[in-house]
């Protein structure tokens, strides 16, 4: 589609010009504003094995590394409470967070001691869905989100991930075992795979339906430079020409129809609905995209990114070097970016738009004009594309290919920050280079 063409290299174009690491003294994040609410974000970069297509900040487990690591970042977060931040919403990531789940326990119950939090978000793997882990996440995690990826055991064994964590039947249990522990159950799955049928991505979406989960979220493959080449080496080269039909199926058989069984919270994510309660089984608030709902956030760990005010912070990607700048009473920060309020306004117009609606009135109180003014082109080329189902003077609303479209830029979006990830990662001292990659 050539309006997915030209959106994605527009975002590809910015995103390169202003998602970039620059040096920085920094030793601390800004202390926060008075009445501003942010949402913490903890990275744990800890997994049993490494993934082709991930970018994220990982590292091969070892408890010898991982133990005083979580010590690490108890400390760090108590940085925090010292700036005077208080957080009522907590997203843990990684890696695989529940990889010491004591360590990973502990860290959590400091959060709440420290802050009022109401929810806490934890992401995981399949094989970690088990009585053992459940219990003890059960009442401190609120919505745990299992990476599946795919249901199909061919996909799982090409992306090496068949005798980790088990065939789709197992996996398809252990979301069925691990489901009732939890507000929120949310099962990640990734389409657009170069091997994937459409037969085998409707097949996939049966397995989501029945394997009773509350939300579920699909991603588009994406990868920054670095992984594509390991990802073309083992899955394949990804073909975006036939995205936009696979998104299509996805949302059709989703959420499509006179009585849908889910319903969107952002683009590329959905709720299923619970028609004897006339509510999402999720309980209504809790979505995939933590940055639909919280603009701002803190973020501690190594790799971890913090947007505050204008400017983002990227924590560095050696764990010797952020071992040692915790125990120096200084936060891991190797680097910065700053945003001129064109920058801005285009990251609120993404991501209010990903979340299905743009606040026009919040927009112009924030910017000191309104979205038609500051931001002619995209207001355009979204018209012209036909992308708005409401547009009006408080708000804009997506169409089905407005969402798709939304989905697209939001890919090439984070395309670009796993090139900031790259960048990052060249940091790493040759140990770590050597231990990551060989």
């Amino acid at each position: 589609m050539l309006s997915e063409r030209l959106l994605s290299f527009a975002v590809k174009t910015t995103s390169k010009n202003y998602l970039k690491i620059n040096p920085t003294t920094d030793t601390h994040v800004p202390a926060p504003q008075p009445g501003k609410r942010y949402m913490l974000y903890m990275h744990v970069p800890f997994c049993t094995k490494l993934c082709p297509y991930c970018s994220f900040n990982r590292f091969p487990f070892s408890e010898k590394r991982a133990v005083p690591y979580f010590e690490s970042m108890r400390t760090e977060m108590r940085m925090l409470a010292d700036l005077g931040y208080d957080f009522d919403s907590v997203y843990i990531g990684g890696g695989t967070p529940t990889v010491m789940i004591d360590e990973l326990c502990a860290t959590i119950d400091q959060a709440r001691e420290l802050f009022s939090i109401k929810e806490v978000s934890s992401e995981t793997n399949p094989n970690h869905l088990v009585p053992e882990i459940l219990e003890k996440l059960q009442g401190r995690v609120q919505r745990l989100s299992v990476g599946v990826q795919s249901f199909d055991d061919g996909l799982l064994k090409q992306m090496d991930r068949y005798d980790k964590y088990g065939c789709a039947d197992e996996i398809v249990e252990r979301i069925q075992l691990a489901t009732p522990y939890f507000t929120s159950m949310n099962a990640d799955m990734i389409f657009n795979f170069p091997a994937q049928t459409e037969d085998m991505l409707i097949h996939d979406v049966e397995r989501i339906v029945e394997s009773g989960c509350t939300q579920t979220t699909f991603y588009p493959l994406m990868a920054s430079p670095s992984v594509e080449r390991q990802l073309a080496k083992t899955v394949g080269a990804v073909d975006y020409d036939r995205e936009q039909r696979f998104y299509q199926i996805i949302d059709v058989l989703l959420s499509g129809g006179d009585k849908p069984l889910f319903t969107h919270s952002s683009a590329w994510t959905y709720n299923r609905f619970d028609y004897d309660k006339g509510e999402d089984a999720n309980d209504g608030g809790m979505i995939d995209e933590y940055v639909v709902q919280y603009e701002e956030y803190p973020a501690i760990g190594s790799g971890g990114i913090t947007y505050l005010g204008s400017s983002l912070y990227v924590n560095t990607f050696s764990l010797r070097e952020y071992g040692e700048a915790i125990a120096n009473g200084r936060m891991s920060i190797m680097g910065r970016t700053d945003f001129n309020i064109h920058d801005r306004m285009r990251y609120r117009f993404l991501m209010q738009l990903f979340g299905l609606r743009l606040d026009k009135l919040q927009f112009e109180r924030d910017f000191g004009m309104t979205v038609e003014n500051g931001l002619p082109a995209e207001m355009a080329f979204m018209k012209l594309a036909g992308a708005f189902a409401t547009d009006t003077p408080e708000e804009l609303t997506l169409t089905p290919k407005g969402r798709y479209l939304t989905v697209a830029m939001m890919r090439q979006f984070f395309i670009g920050v796993n090139n900031l990830r790259d960048q990052a990662r060249a940091a790493l001292p040759g140990a770590e280079k050597e231990l990551l990659f060989g």
